[in-house]
């Protein structure tokens, strides 16, 4: 499996350098957006980009699966499988607002072994290996020391599939948290969020309503690098879980028992 990994690495590489060209291209240009719902947006840059990582992925791994959220799914007949974020953070793009990014997990057997999240813009690479540590752009990384939740500056997003679901009303969490913190950010990009988590620019995030290929790469990351992952009980935390707890490892129990004031 570790010389396995290692050709999983290249590919993870080669696959965001190609669709962040693709992603840098389309933001200099008028482009075709659509809609998935009455707020969730999709474009021609959402669509072209997975089609690259998929392209760039069965060159290397013909027999892998792959899981899209564009839809470019594709069985595997084994347990191996992609989990792909082409253009996390549309709506940003779209507005051009210069935060966004692309994320690729692998996973084998239920299990992440690898996760790479690219920012075109910044020319950032997170990465990491189950085992081995996180990077940016080669070097360590580590979460903050920041000890208490009063001293901490965390981010948020809000779901924009099926909003009126009370389940997935964020906002009494926010109003709880924003009494308790330095500050709450919301940037639009859980991949990159996390990430943030991992190099220690925020002590901690959590969101509701997350798909598995907004977390699989940037939750691995978070882990490698030093902090802790869960779902809103403090259990593990799993890619279909409801909601996502991830932090420093300090602040960890102060966010999951602020959660647990509100029941949904």
């Amino acid at each position: 499996m570790a010389h396995e990994l290692l050709s999983v690495r290249n590919v993870g590489r080669e696959a965001v350098r190609k669709a962040g060209a693709i992603l840098l291209e389309g933001y200099s240009r008028d482009i075709q957006v659509a809609y998935k719902g009455e707020i969730d947006l999709v474009t021609e840059i959402d669509w072209a980009s997975e089609k690259e990582i998929i392209r760039v992925i069965q060159a290397a791994f013909p027999l892998h699966g792959v899981l899209g959220e564009e839809g470019g799914s594709v069985p595997g007949p084994g347990s191996e499988r992609w989990i792909i974020d082409p253009l996390d953070g549309t709506t940003n793009y779209t507005h051009h607002f210069p935060f966004f990014g692309i994320s690729i997990g692998f996973e084998s057997s239920g299990e992440v072994l690898y996760g790479i999240v690219f920012d075109p813009l910044r020319d950032q690479t997170f990465e990491a290996v189950k085992g081995e540590g996180a990077t940016l752009n080669g070097k360590g990384i580590h979460v903050s020391e920041t000890p208490f939740l009063s001293k901490s500056l965390l981010a948020t997003g809000f779901s924009s599939s099926l909003p009126e679901d009370p389940r997935r009303d964020n906002l009494p969490h926010f109003n709880r948290f924003s009494r308790k913190v330095q500050g709450i950010r919301r940037t639009g990009s859980a991949a990159l969020d996390l990430c943030y988590v991992a190099m220690g620019a925020l002590d901690g995030f959590w969101e509701i309503g997350l798909s598995p290929w907004d977390t699989a790469a940037g939750s691995l990351i978070v882990r490698e690098a030093g902090g802790k992952v869960s779902d809103r009980q403090d259990g593990k935390h799993e890619l279909t879980s409801p909601m996502i707890v991830a932090s420093n490892g300090y602040i960890h129990q102060e966010m999951i028992s602020l959660l647990g004031e509100v029941t949904c």
